[in-house]
């Protein structure tokens, strides 16, 4: 399968969407994310009646990490364990992910998610 090389500096909407939230989680206090956690905040931001799907968002969020745009650990277990429910993988933003976001702002290409949960491409 041939498989074609992407740009480092060229964002999917979808990783997009991921940078913006987390940005705008880390503004409001929380430096680490878990992946229902941006899914929710994708979700509020965009107004897309469905979640982001956890195949797509969770390879978005591997594609983040290997471009070190995006950092990422296990929680503790024993957090884990007092609240009942498997361990969460913690994402956080790196220097490098937000000037990859700002960068992808300043080149002019913003995209939005209708209310379909369809990412519609837009130029300033």
């Amino acid at each position: 399968m041939f498989r074609m090389r992407r740009r480092r500096d060229v964002l999917l909407p979808i990783e997009q969407d991921i940078l913006s939230a987390a940005l705008e989680l880390r503004r409001r206090g929380t430096r680490e994310f878990f992946g229902f956690r941006v899914a929710r905040a994708i979700q509020s931001e965009t107004g897309a009646r469905a979640l982001v799907a956890h195949g797509t968002l969770y390879k978005a969020l591997g594609r983040l990490e290997d471009l070190d745009f995006l950092t990422s650990r296990w929680e503790d277990p024993a957090a884990a364990e007092a609240e009942g429910r498997p361990r969460r993988r913690l994402y956080q933003v790196t220097a490098a992910g937000q000037h990859a976001l700002a960068a992808a702002l300043a080149a002019g290409v913003r995209h939005s998610r209708r209310a379909t949960g369809r990412t519609a491409l837009s130029w300033r």
